[in-house]
């Protein structure tokens, strides 16, 4: 099958959108017109999964179609690092825009607007002061976060459609805090009373003290906010549509992980309690194992001086509800079709490489889609992992506040082969072990049964970790399986 070289490429990543929330992934209580649609006309992946969580290493791993995970941490972009728009304005003259209201590109020099010929962050995503500025205006669903980021590429795109472009379109929504219009709430809950969304625990609801109430109040909110981007990214469709975009642009949706709504018994992506006296990372507490032992610092960014943390981070375990993303990829003149290859997101940064007609950097350690979209290959890859930032003991590292804390404990990583799905982070930690095709939702742990199964994911996780240049103080610590 042959493509059209030098498309247009426009890359949509909604944050926290969970794929299961889709009707083109089998939802069917869910509205999600706009994109089933798009998907009707797209190469649908069912497996594809986030790589490195969360938030801004996702971006990373997207604009530099590597594992970063298994390099950085959550912060900045190195400075020696190349960018997909870097290479798209250089080796294929393209004019590039970012517009996003994800709140962490450009904060504290984090850098990751590199190589856009223009960049625009809609201010406000950012809880606190910064929200509530912003968010005491609004009178109409137009002045909401994702519908301010579509408007303002609909207008972006009025002005620069005779150029080659890539745009990429990056909203929050649907990440907390929740709050779209009550008639998106209304939807998934006819009797709703105006009530906001409680915040989430990010912790064992149950024990956290929620009710079955807010737990459902939390999801109808999402739900909420889930339809409301779709009828947005419906609208920058249509525009698309109105200016004769669609038959010379690719199309791609995706977002950077999912969320637990109850799931495995939590309300939340991570496991973080506060407390007077330690930030701590690692397991819950059980008979077996002291607090103590995972007692965390910070430093004060305004004094400089390392003191006890305001809160507990918990070991904190990446299930299929949160690794397993959405990916739609519509190609101008190409057969839609559905795709089971196992992929991650770093693999979408060559992609729009080959997309634009553009060489791969040797740098790049993601592989190219094209083969799947054309049909011309069935599998890239037999071993996708997602975690965490392999964090090593004793470096002191930045996440969501840009409080810098100092690491005892490193994050689980989930390494699956599409059979067995591995949950491991250091020796000394549980071990997780999931057989695929009879608990596809993880959620009986067969380690003592196959502990051979777990020992070879084990063995050819180190040799990813080996293959991209992991680091030898981060192997060292992931030698051993238990």
């Amino acid at each position: 099958m042959n493509m059209k070289k030098g498309l247009n490429i426009v890359l949509i990543v909604a944050d926290t959108f969970r794929k299961d929330h889709l009707g083109c992934y089998g939802n069917s209580s869910i509205q999600t017109p706009h994109l089933d649609n798009l998907a009707a006309r797209a190469v649908v992946f069912d497996r594809c999964y986030a790589a490195s969580f969360p938030t801004v290493p996702a971006r990373t791993d997207l604009l530099t179609g590597k594992f970063s995970f298994t390099h950085l941490g959550w912060g900045p972009l190195p400075t020696n690092e190349v960018t997909l728009p870097q290479l798209l304005v250089a080796k294929g003259g393209y004019t590039t825009i970012g517009i996003v209201d994800t709140p962490f590109y450009i904060r504290n020099g984090y850098g990751h607007d590199r190589g856009f010929d223009d960049f625009i962050w809609i201010r406000g995503q950012r809880p606190g002061l910064e929200r509530r500025s912003v968010t005491q205006d609004w009178r109409y669903e137009e002045d909401h976060f994702a519908p301010t980021s579509i408007r303002t590429a609909e207008k972006w795109i009025e002005k620069h459609y005779k150029e080659k472009f890539f745009m990429m379109i990056d909203t929050w929504d649907p990440h907390e805090p929740w709050d779209p219009p009550d008639y998106y709430v209304e939807k998934y809950f006819a009797n709703h009373d105006g009530r906001r969304s409680p915040w989430p625990c990010y912790w064992y609801w149950k024990e956290a003290g929620l009710c079955d109430d807010d737990l459902k109040q939390c999801h109808i909110h999402y739900c909420g906010e889930v339809t409301m981007v779709d009828r947005w990214i419906g609208r920058i469709l249509e525009r698309f549509e109105s200016l004769d975009l669609m038959d010379k642009t690719v199309v791609i949706f995706t977002s950077d992980h999912g969320f637990y709504f109850g799931e495995h018994g939590m309300l939340g992506k991570a496991m973080m309690r506060s407390k007077e006296g330690g930030y701590i990372v690692g397991l819950s507490p059980d008979k077996h194992r002291a607090q103590n032992k995972f007692t965390m610092l910070f430093r004060s960014p305004e004094t400089g001086k390392v003191a006890p943390g305001q809160g507990l981070w918990w070991r904190s375990p990446i299930y299929e509800e949160v690794s397993r993303v959405p990916l739609l990829i519509y190609v101008p003149e190409t057969e839609s079709r559905r795709v089971d290859a196992m992929l991650s997101l770093p693999d979408l940064m060559p992609t729009i490489l080959e997309l634009a007609g553009l060489e791969i950097p040797e740098i790049v350690q993601a592989s190219s889609l094209v083969p799947l979209i054309r049909g011309e290959s069935k599998q890239l890859h037999d071993l996708i992992i997602t975690s965490w930032p392999l964090y090593t003991p004793g470096e002191t590292i930045r996440v969501v506040d840009d409080w810098e804390r100092i690491v005892t404990e490193p994050m689980p990583s989930t390494i699956t082969d599409g059979d067995w799905t591995l949950l491991y982070a250091t020796k000394g930690e549980p071990v997780e072990l999931y057989e695929c095709a009879s608990d596809p939702w993880l959620e009986k742990n067969v380690f003592d049964d196959h502990e051979a199964v777990a020992r070879d994911l084990h063995t050819r996780f180190l040799r990813f970790l080996e293959k991209v240049g992991t680091s030898e103080a981060r192997l060292k610590l992931r030698q051993t399986l238990r």
